[in-house]
């Protein structure tokens, strides 16, 4: 099931999209569930929005893949590097991206993106399924210059705009851990990964995130990014493909 966040006249509503169709719902599906109303648009009459606005957080995680550590000349990583997004950095699903004043490196990173469904806390590997509403596309930009400088994370993955989600949250997905992602900048394949290329599976960065934050409904953790990435430029435009899921795009100006 295809869950998006859209607009018609004035405040987004949430609704379930069935081909070219979307059912509204009756409130947020987070808190109260799956109603919907009876009302229905056309997905061409309506404006997609970020399917989600964390209400506390998007956790990231980075060098997640071999071959993209590598290819920024970093070792493998022993264990799961964490990192935080704000919620002023989420952008939904053909929204622009202004890229920073304070960068001249900002690079794509497309990736899935898993959706929490209830409060937890420490949650096992193999119950991970449990708390999870959904997975959706996601680009992790990263402004390189200030990852190098910085000696965190912060200003380099969170400023605004920073993280592209969308168009949907897809509640229902065969195996999280074989999802192919295909990047695209104004047309041309720049990555061409799977899921499966990850050191660590979907269920165990759930559960390691779980051990670092209490995880609330809505949040977001970003899974990492398979290799070629590349930096972006004013007037590009960044599609990213997720088998299963659906297609994110994102355009970007200075």
């Amino acid at each position: 099931m295809k869950i998006a966040r859209f607009v018609v006249d004035s405040d987004p509503l949430y609704g379930v999209v069935d081909g070219n169709d979307i059912h509204v719902l009756a409130g947020d599906p987070f808190f109260q569930g799956i109603k919907t109303t009876g009302a229905t648009h056309s997905l061409d009459d309506v404006r997609l929005v970020a399917p989600i606005i964390p209400r506390s957080k998007v956790v990231g995680f980075g060098r997640t893949y071999r071959e993209h550590a590598k290819e920024l000349g970093n070792e493998v990583p022993q264990e799961p590097i964490m990192f935080l997004k704000p919620n002023t950095a989420v952008v939904g699903h053909g929204d622009p991206v202004t890229l920073p004043a304070f960068s001249d490196e900002v690079s794509f990173e497309g990736e899935l993106a898993v959706v929490i469904g209830r409060i937890c806390k420490d949650v096992p590997a193999d119950k991970a399924q449990d708390v999870i509403f959904g997975y959706t596309v996601a680009n992790d930009l990263t402004a390189r210059d200030a990852q190098r400088n910085d000696p965190q994370w912060a200003r380099a993955k969170g400023f605004d705009g920073s993280c592209p989600l969308g168009p949907w949250i897809e509640t229902e997905l065969a195996d999280p851990d074989d999802v192919g992602i295909v990047t695209r900048v104004n047309g041309e394949i720049r990555q061409d990964g799977s899921t499966s290329e990850m050191i660590w599976p979907v269920n165990e960065l759930v559960a390691r995130a779980s051990e670092a934050f209490t995880l609330l409904p809505g949040d977001v953790i970003m899974t990492g990014t398979p290799a070629g990435v590349g930096l972006v430029n004013a007037g590009d435009v960044v599609e990213i493909d997720l088998e299963g899921i659906g297609s994110l795009r994102s355009v970007f100006r200075r």
